[in-house]
């Protein structure tokens, strides 16, 4: 009767992708899942999940997701859908678009920021009339 959409692979395994302390990545990466970073990464990073960047975590490029917690480096441009965690040992170099964000005492948080809501929320143009428009 009703029917559901299969889960994907991912999504039944409930797994993080994880790059340990030590690693250097030179590159994109581009993951459907969640990921956790204690490495560092030179390059951009894309998922449609969210991203953590531990403590010892370092990312120098770009980075689109729909959450974000950081607790390391990182120096780039970044865009996050919903939301943005700052922690108190974290460092951000940059530019900042997010949805919502939150910075934790001690955090160096250098950055333009720019608060945008969901953008599947807003109409896909500005239709909107304001009152002194109205009363021209």
């Amino acid at each position: 009767m009703f029917e559901k959409s299969p889960k994907s692979y991912t999504d039944l395994l409930g797994k993080t992708n994880r790059i340990v302390e030590g690693t250097t990545i030179t590159g994109d990466i581009l993951s459907q899942a969640d990921f956790r970073l204690d490495g560092e990464l030179h390059g951009n990073f894309t998922s449609k999940g969210k991203i953590v960047i531990g403590p010892a975590g370092v990312i120098k490029g770009d980075i689109i997701c729909k959450n974000a917690d950081i607790e390391g480096i990182f120096d780039g441009k970044i865009q996050v859908s919903e939301i943005l965690n700052v922690k108190s040992k974290a460092s951000i170099h940059g530019e900042v678009i997010c949805g919502k964000l939150s910075v934790e005492p001690g955090a160096d948080f250098s950055a333009s920021c720019l608060m945008k809501p969901n953008i599947k929320n807003q109409p896909p143009n500005d239709t909107r009339q304001y009152p002194e428009e109205k009363a021209q």
